[in-house]
């Protein structure tokens, strides 16, 4: 069932990359494994999947281990400061980079390893207060402060946009967030590129795509309903 909810993704992607007159090689899928058992991960692998997101740190450092090398790793969820040792170095991208704190946290972990970490800025556009994430206003200052921390490259921005029935309604999310990006873009601060847009999940995908996404993270669409149990 994995491969075959795998291939309706892609296929999907594919579409709403047409619609926008887009690459579809411009979007990486994110199969997004957290709960999940590793024979679904390995499932997915066989299947062609290489970018997996977890968001859970203790999880991340149980799977790496047990999965081929040439797997991406992307820290999706929230990232407590104690816990970033645990996975520099070991990880493709940390998405959820939403602090000055944090991210002084990274580099400092980056030049202790002699790695350079590949981070997102959080911005929460739809301002839910039960959401991680700076401000759209916030954004650019925190952009320029990042720029200065060694051992870190700020690659672009990631939202997580509000839950809804109708994805149409969080196309306004993405173009804010896509239209960030721009505006930071513009900026032209060292050390730092917009090149990368976080958002967009098994619910509104498409309409992240069609207004800029070039990661969507996709769980439930590809490996059903999670276990919230674990």
């Amino acid at each position: 069932m994995i491969r075959e909810n795998l291939e309706e993704v892609r296929g999907k992607i594919k579409a709403a990359c047409q619609r926008a007159g887009r690459e579809e090689g411009a979007v990486t899928l994110i199969a997004v494994s957290k709960t999940k058992p590793l024979e679904d991960l390995r499932e997915a692998y066989e299947a062609g999947a290489r970018d997996f997101g977890e968001n859970k740190v203790q999880e991340l450092t149980e799977k790496i281990p047990e999965m081929p090398k040439d797997v991406r790793w992307h820290m999706i969820g929230h990232l407590q400061r104690n816990k970033v040792k645990y996975i520099v170095g070991k990880v493709y991208m940390i998405h959820g980079v939403d602090s000055l704190r944090l991210a002084e946290e990274i580099s400092k972990e980056a030049v202790k390893q002699g790695v350079s970490v590949r981070i997102l800025m959080e911005v929460n556009v739809a301002q839910e207060e039960t959401k991680f994430g700076i401000s759209v206003a916030e954004a650019p200052l925190l952009a320029e402060q990042i720029a200065k921390l060694p051992g870190i490259s700020l690659q672009g921005l990631m939202t997580i946009a509000p839950y809804v029935d109708d994805p149409e309604e969080n196309r306004e999310i993405f173009a804010k967030l896509r239209q960030l990006a721009v505006d930071i873009s513009r900026k032209n601060i060292d050390n730092i590129c917009m090149n990368v847009l976080s958002m967009g999940m098994t619910g509104d995908y498409e309409v992240a795509i069609e207004e800029g996404a070039t990661y969507v993270r996709v769980g439930t669409g590809i490996f059903g309903e999670r276990n919230y149990q674990i």
